[in-house]
């Protein structure tokens, strides 16, 4: 298959990549883009808060699962078939969301539509390492490290606009275009490997079966756990201890195996480890972030869909800006301190959201937002590069799979930490506020005297009382979002001081014929 490859023109192989890259980015955009209108949705389907919450987390869990099974996959279909097949199913599910008649038909095509879509992501990793080399595979790591953190950014943004012109349908509709394209393009160009469909019979079934109901029940533990009080639950006691039991069995059979579905031999590789590190720390930053920034503007801000959109949208512009930057300083430097310096940034970034206060805009919030997506640009693709450059190309395909699977564990369980804080923190800040808050507080006895405008009428005393509560509620969420920033920040702080541990990877000439 070298041979197919090798006949490709340069400008061919720069296309064939693109085309992928066109697949992973409206994957990625869809995990983000019914995040600021799932309140249209929910109206349209008739569902209430509970049931349309699923719209985001059957996706999710899908996309989580079929991730790490990607690279089997591709070696029994090849990369260009699963591709294509994936591109095209993920069009028509894409279509049947948006004519979903109800709910539950919602969120089995967004189920449907996350499997399909998760398949795409880690196959572009691992084909940029075989159509590149040199000074041009740094480029490709930059593009994909761009899209990858990029994509979920511009989803709320996105997704506000689409539903404030048009209409929740076209957040799906979108997709037709870009999947149409990519299904018919794939096959022609992607011929890097062929299909071997006798890896079916050597398939190790068992530790497929054991990570889909780790990851699946992982995932529902995560996204649902804050919601109904974690292990008070019954529901999510059982899922937790699935996830425990089914966890350490798949690590068992991922070392025991003969051929695991996936390569937990790869965490040998100091390189490779650290980078799966790095990727989970990244995945926490970024969909945190994306979580907390826009709920902050919407519930003590009180903006609409669109607002959120285009405050939060500074992060993307300031990431695409850097990506010339990154592409210039990579060709220079090494790039350990290329991504110490972006987890640097994104901690700073994080320092910067620290003195939130009630009365933060986009104006307020463009400093750090700014700089985070300064130092996402530049954290992700020397990531990348670090972490699978170093590998040989036969296991690219399985360990790029478990790279990205960690970015997206590091994501669920960033917010699931993000929500459980925001949940129980604001309590804790409110009572320590309310403590204060008594007869012989000076302060606001005036601030009462001052909203009820004089009166002793007892309505206007309830009303004045109902006012300091209000106001008291509002700061004790300022102090939250202040302590879930933190613990962000705690997070990237560690990651930058274990950089140095990381060796030095010289980037192969050319592609080995391994890869095809």
């Amino acid at each position: 298959m070298s041979s197919n490859l090798a006949s490709l023109t340069q400008a061919q192989k720069v296309f064939a990549f693109a085309s992928m890259c066109v697949g992973m980015f409206i994957a990625l955009l869809d995990i983000q883009i019914v995040s600021a209108s799932l309140r249209d949705i929910g109206g349209g389907l008739s569902a209430g808060a509970d049931d349309t919450a699923w719209i985001q987390t059957s996706y999710l869990i899908a996309e989580i699962v079929v991730i790490p099974l990607s690279g089997w996959l591709s070696q029994v279909f090849s990369t260009r078939w699963l591709f294509a097949a994936s591109a095209a199913g993920f069009t028509v599910a894409s279509l049947l969301c948006g004519v979903a008649w109800d709910i539950h038909s919602m969120i089995a095509f967004r189920a449907l539509q996350g499997f399909l879509g998760g398949s795409m992501i880690p196959m572009v990793f691992t084909s940029a390492f075989v159509f590149f080399d040199g000074k041009k595979r740094v480029v490709a790591a930059a593009t994909i490290g761009a899209l990858a953190s990029l994509a979920p950014t511009l989803g709320p943004t996105l997704g506000g606009w689409i539903t404030d012109h048009y209409s929740w349908h076209w957040l799906f509709f979108i997709n037709l275009a870009p999947g149409l394209f990519v299904m018919f393009v794939v096959p022609m160009l992607v011929k890097i490997d062929h299909v071997n469909l006798a890896l079916l019979k050597t398939g190790d079934w068992i530790g497929i079966a054991l990570i889909a109901a780790f990851l699946g029940c992982l995932e529902y533990t995560l996204e649902e756990g804050p919601r109904w009080n974690w292990m008070q639950d019954g529901t999510i006691r059982t899922t937790a201890w699935i996830t425990a039991i089914s966890g350490v069995l798949f690590i068992w059979r991922g070392l025991a195996a003969a051929h695991p579905v996936v390569d937990l031999r790869a965490l040998k590789d100091r390189n490779f480890a650290l980078g799966c590190l790095f990727s989970f720390v990244t995945g926490i930053g970024l969909f945190s972030s994306i979580y907390l920034t826009p709920l902050f503007l919407g519930r003590v801000e009180g903006y609409s869909a669109l607002q959120i959109g285009e405050a939060v949208f500074s992060t993307g512009v300031f990431q695409i800006l850097t990506i010339p930057v990154y592409a210039m300083l990579a060709s220079r430097f090494d790039l350990r301190w290329i991504l110490m310096a972006g987890l640097a940034l994104f901690a700073v970034s994080m320092i910067e959201y620290l003195p939130i206060t009630h009365d933060w805009s986009a104006h307020e919030l463009l400093l750090p937002q700014a700089l985070r997506g300064i130092g996402q640009q530049l954290a992700v693709p020397p990531t990348v590069t670090l972490s699978l450059g170093a590998l040989a190309p036969n296991r690219l395909k399985q360990a790029s799979g478990l790279f990205n699977l960690m970015r997206n564990l590091g994501g669920a369980m960033g917010i699931a930490a993000c929500a459980t804080i925001l949940t129980n923190r604001t309590n804790l800040h409110f009572y320590r506020l309310a403590e204060h808050l008594n007869p012989a507080n000076e302060a606001m006895n005036g601030l009462l005297a001052n909203i009820a405008g004089g009166s002793t009428d007892p309505e206007a005393q309830t009303s004045a009382l109902r006012s300091l509560w209000q106001l008291t509620f509002r700061e004790a969420q300022v102090l939250t979002y202040h302590d879930a920033f933190f613990s962000i920040l705690a997070c990237f702080a560690v990651a930058t001081v274990l950089v140095p541990l990381m060796r030095k990877v010289a980037p192969p000439k050319g592609p080995s014929a391994d890869a095809h």
